[in-house]
């Protein structure tokens, strides 16, 4: 399986070879500002699964907690990556950044103890106060 990927503006674009891991809902207050939205969207895969074909220029890194980092387009804004120290050679990829369908509906949220006041969670899935 072969998915594609590009940020909003189209300079950054990468592929990402295997399937993807669980899609998850994030709600933490860093999620949501760095989405601009209710949650952020990620799906964890190897690093070694992930290949920028181009704009490695325009990916800007923030590092938002300790051990934490998150990549962006520096042209768009677009957030791309989640990558935390803690899982080593793996990448949260934002799901939203997809070009491809990725075959995958999302399995669940997390940090809804931190989630919008204004977002009712109406989906079904699990809830987690915290991480899984």
């Amino acid at each position: 399986m072969m998915l594609r990927g590009s940020c909003l503006c189209g300079n950054v674009r990468y592929e990402v070879s295997g399937p993807l891991g669980r899609i998850v809902h994030c709600h933490c207050s860093m999620c949501r500002k760095a989405h601009g939205a209710a949650f952020g969207t990620y799906s964890e895969i190897p690093a070694a699964n992930f290949k920028l074909v181009s704009g490695e220029d325009d990916i800007a890194t923030y590092e938002s907690s300790s051990g934490v980092r998150r990549t962006f387009c520096r042209q768009c804004g677009a957030t791309l990556q989640f990558l935390t120290a803690k899982r080593p050679g793996m990448v949260d990829l934002a799901v939203g950044s997809l070009d491809d369908d990725p075959g995958l509906k999302p399995a669940l949220h997390i940090f809804v103890a931190s989630k919008a006041p204004w977002f009712e969670i109406t989906d079904g899935l699990p809830q987690h106060k915290e991480s899984t």
